[in-house]
């Protein structure tokens, strides 16, 4: 019997085109590309080609893309890196209650570690109110973090709405999108987002990588 694979939501095998444009790197291009001979500078153009095309995709620039290892490290990234480095200005972050658990523990986290987490409810559709968000901040806010589509049911969040009471309140503003890049358009700065979360094997790549 043959089977069918119908998940493509929790991940996707990886395109033939892709398995095929990555070869060269296991085989011949595998120098270091921090180093200075011909080997490192070839591996060196190849992740710069790699950045430069993930920041097109998102509409971000080059220099702004940081390479992880996936969707949880991106997210571990951006909570601890923008919570960490405020704490002189605030430890409040606000949320939703249906992020994805990347999110969810990093918050977790946090809390044990002095932080107040603002969990936002959603309605019966999964959508979170911007103006919850919009009350829910406080002098003490550093981080809204806000997951661009729902794993779980797939509900798209109002992002833009909710990235310009961020950018009024000048408050730092993430949001996981995981689930929406190479599926529906996605530009950082359309939606108003400081930083945001993306991972290949949701978009038919390999697994193990993703970008902040």
């Amino acid at each position: 019997m043959k089977r069918i694979y119908l998940d493509h939501a929790a991940t996707t095998p990886t395109d033939p085109e892709v398995v095929k444009a990555m070869l060269p790197y296991f085989a011949d291009a595998f120098g270091n590309p921090s180093s200075v001979y011909s080997y490192g500078q070839e591996a060196k153009g190849a992740v710069e080609q790699a950045r430069a095309s993930v920041a097109e995709l998102i509409g971000a620039r080059s220099e702004e893309i940081v390479f992880t290892s996936g969707g949880t490290e991106a997210d571990n990234f951006a909570l601890k890196g923008v919570a960490f480095a405020n704490e002189d200005k605030g430890k409040h972050i606000i949320t939703t209650a249906i992020e994805h658990h990347a999110v969810l523990e990093v918050c977790k986290f946090l809390e044990k570690r002095g932080f107040r987490i603002s969990y936002l409810p959603v309605d019966k559709y999964g959508l979170v109110d911007p103006d919850g968000v919009k009350k829910a901040i406080t002098a003490k806010t550093v981080l809204i973090s806000v997951i661009h589509a729902s794993n779980e049911v797939g509900t798209i969040e109002p992002i833009e709405e909710i990235g310009r009471i961020a950018e009024e309140a000048g408050i730092c503003f993430h949001s996981d999108a995981v689930q929406t890049v190479g599926h529906v358009p996605v530009d950082v700065n359309e939606l108003g987002v400081n930083l945001l979360s993306i991972s290949a094997h949701k978009l038919y790549g390999p697994k193990g990588v993703g970008a902040l």
